[in-house]
């Protein structure tokens, strides 16, 4: 696979997630590549300038969100065939990261820069799956121990 074949998907939550998404996009804007996300507002106005594929929100609480998004979580990841999927959380990427995963994506994954302390539920269970992962506070190192550190994305 030549290098300007590789399709990318930036996989993340609206708000800071996104912020934090868009601070790589120097990386990843020169190659075929879309965002997931979850339907609303946001997405829709991404539409207007970026490829999107947005999936309804994943609801802690409602199994039947959950049954949802994992389905078509993996109906996008099947059209879609990422090579490579970043991720900066949350919890609604991690059936899309998998399955991406599972088709044979390369998966990078870049903790929350809010998370000084403790990480993120969506880090704990990406980090097996990561080829590459990300913290952007070393004293996630004591819980991530094959991650790299290499600062803050800001």
């Amino acid at each position: 696979m030549s290098e300007n074949k590789i399709k990318i998907c930036i996989a993340c939550s609206t708000g800071g997630h996104l912020v934090q998404a868009k601070q790589l996009l120097p990386v990843y804007e020169r190659y075929d590549h879309f965002y997931f996300t979850f339907c609303g507002g946001l997405a829709v106005e991404m539409k207007k300038t970026s490829r999107v594929r947005a999936i309804p929100n994943i609801v802690r609480r409602n199994p039947l969100s959950w049954i949802i998004g994992a389905v078509l979580s993996g109906y996008i990841a099947v059209v879609e065939r990422p090579d490579v999927v970043i991720s900066t959380g949350a919890g609604i990427v991690v059936f899309f990261c998998v399955f991406a995963k599972l088709l044979g994506a390369k998966l990078i994954f870049i903790e929350s820069m809010a998370r000084i302390e403790r990480p993120t539920l969506t880090a704990k269970m990406l980090y097996p799956f990561a080829d590459l992962f990300f913290v952007q506070w070393p004293g996630l190192l004591n819980f991530f121990p094959k991650a790299k550190y290499t600062g803050r994305l800001f």
